[in-house]
C-alpha cells in the first residue's frame, strides 16, 4: 500500500481505495486477514486513526468484517462489491482513455482496434510490441 501525502485525496480515502482495488483484483481474498491498525499505521508512517477510520469505512461497505479480537479480514460476501469495483476502476480508465484519445485525435475505431491487437499480443505472451 502507498499513501501519497500531497495527492489532494485524504489519506483514509487511500487505504479505502487501495483495500477495495486488491479485493476487485483478488490481490486480497476473501478470509484473507488485513494488518493490525498500529502496523499498518506505524508501516505508513501515519496516525493510528486514519487507519481505523478507512477500516471502518471498509467495514460499513461491507468490504472488511472484525472478528472480535482476532483481527480484520476481508469478508467472505464480498463477490457483488468486487464486481461492481472492478467495473468502476476499469470505467474510470476508458473514461481517461477515451479523452486522451479524442485529445490526439484518435477514433474510436482506431481505439478499439488498438484494444483488440494489444489483447491478442498480451494473450500470446508478447508483451514488448507496443505499437
Amino acid at each position: 500500500m502507498h499513501i501519497a501525502p500531497d495527492d489532494g485525496v485524504p489519506i483514509y480515502l487511500q487505504i479505502v481505495n487501495q483495500v477495495k482495488y486488491q479485493v476487485a483484483s483478488g490481490r486480497l481474498a476473501p478470509g484473507e486477514e488485513l494488518p493490525p491498525i498500529r502496523v499498518l499505521a506505524e508501516r505508513l508512517r501515519i496516525n493510528p486513526n486514519t487507519v481505523v477510520r478507512a477500516y471502518r469505512e471498509l467495514e460499513l461497505a461491507g468490504v472488511l468484517e472484525k472478528r472480535g479480537t482476532t483481527g480484520t479480514f476481508v469478508s467472505n460476501a464480498v463477490t457483488p462489491l468486487a464486481r461492481r469495483e472492478r467495473l468502476r476502476i476499469l470505467t474510470e480508465r476508458v473514461d481517461a482513455l477515451v479523452v486522451e484519445a479524442q485529445h490526439l485525435g484518435v477514433g474510436v475505431d482506431d481505439v478499439l482496434e488498438l484494444v483488440r491487437k494489444r489483447n491478442n499480443a498480451l494473450s500470446e505472451g508478447k508483451t514488448e510490441d507496443k505499437r
